[in-house]
């Protein structure tokens, strides 16, 4: 059975709820052209439009048959999770997320699977949502990799990253809304450097400021291959030991290379020989397949992409289930 670690998708009866309580949560479902519909936070922050391959059923379940997949472990769109909302109005916005994912995938069970998002500006209102959504039928939890701009591993995180551990919950790092710098704007250099760079800020902030030290069994799961954690670790490990932990403030006990088997990647590289060598720094038992469906900046057919990237059956069934399945309780 291939299963799919990485896959957005929003329930139609997210947005219905928007139609009817957004002011709740202080966001309205405004019009941003005709028959397109998006999310304007009361913070001033306007969401790119819902559209039809991220909120409908039908069309994921063909998409997955073409290609072979046969489980999706479904994850909210990040760019909604809203951060910066007064924490009160956080988490009912994230607990109708949840809710409508786990009703989903009670209908569709053995289709798929969904991870839990919470309001990570009250981590003990997220460790208390991630409780229930588990009891609820969440295989892990999903969160952005900023708090309004702010690396996860300068935030006050303990209680949240606390709670996973207990809870066995892996915890899917994605980035989210990264503001594009004007040299970005174009050539969808957002897309391909901005979005990594923000998953690569982080975990070099996670490693660190010794949450990983902290919480040695926190499984933390990554998107887009690593962004470039991978490719710029020997450069980590040379700042590690260059610098003053003085002047950077890094507390960690280890060089950084010493933590990327703490860590699992998803395969979305779209390029044979960075797959191989990714295979080859952590080993294939930290890959797990992915999809990004569905986003341009995904894979469209990840088992071909591995066969093209010359990866041994024995391989590919470990990156396609024996992995995922150790991670997740699918």
């Amino acid at each position: 059975m291939a299963i799919d670690v990485h896959a957005h998708f929003v329930p139609p009866t997210v947005i219905e709820t928007l139609v009817d309580r957004g002011a709740e949560f202080g966001i309205d479902l405004v019009e941003s052209e005709p028959g397109c519909h998006c999310c304007r936070f009361s913070s001033g922050i306007q969401i790119r439009p819902f559209f039809d391959e991220l909120t409908d059923v039908s069309m994921r379940l063909e998409k997955m048959a073409q290609i072979g997949l046969q489980h999706q472990i479904l994850s909210m769109w990040t760019d909604i999770f809203g951060y910066e909302m007064p924490a009160d109005k956080g988490l009912a916005w994230h607990r109708v997320m949840n809710e409508c994912l786990a009703n989903l995938c009670v209908t569709h069970s053995e289709r798929f699977s969904w991870m839990a998002s919470g309001p990570l500006q009250d981590p003990s209102a997220a460790a208390r949502e991630l409780e229930r959504s588990m009891a609820d039928g969440a295989v892990g939890a999903i969160v952005a990799t900023h708090i309004d701009h702010e690396n996860l591993g300068e935030c006050e995180l303990d209680e949240y990253w606390a709670a996973c551990v207990e809870l066995n919950s892996p915890v899917f790092l994605h980035p989210a809304q990264p503001v594009a710098s004007k040299r970005a704007k174009k050539f969808a250099l957002n897309q391909v450097v901005s979005y990594t760079n923000d998953t690569t800020l982080t975990v070099g902030s996670l490693i660190s400021n010794g949450v990983l030290d902290r919480f040695p069994e926190l499984q933390l799961v990554l998107s887009h291959g690593g962004g470039s954690v991978p490719w710029l670790i020997g450069r980590f490990d040379r700042m590690h030991n260059a610098a003053p932990h003085k002047l950077t403030g890094t507390i960690a006990s280890n060089v950084p290379s010493c933590y990327l088997g703490q860590m699992h990647y998803d395969t979305i590289l779209h390029h044979g020989p960075a797959l191989r060598y990714l295979r080859d720094l952590v080993g294939v038992s930290q890959l797990v397949l992915g999809t990004d469906f569905p986003f341009p900046p995904g894979d469209p057919d990840p088992i071909t992409t591995l066969k093209d990237a010359e990866f041994s059956t024995a391989d590919i069934e470990k990156i396609t289930e024996v992995n995922p399945r150790r991670l997740y309780d699918v």
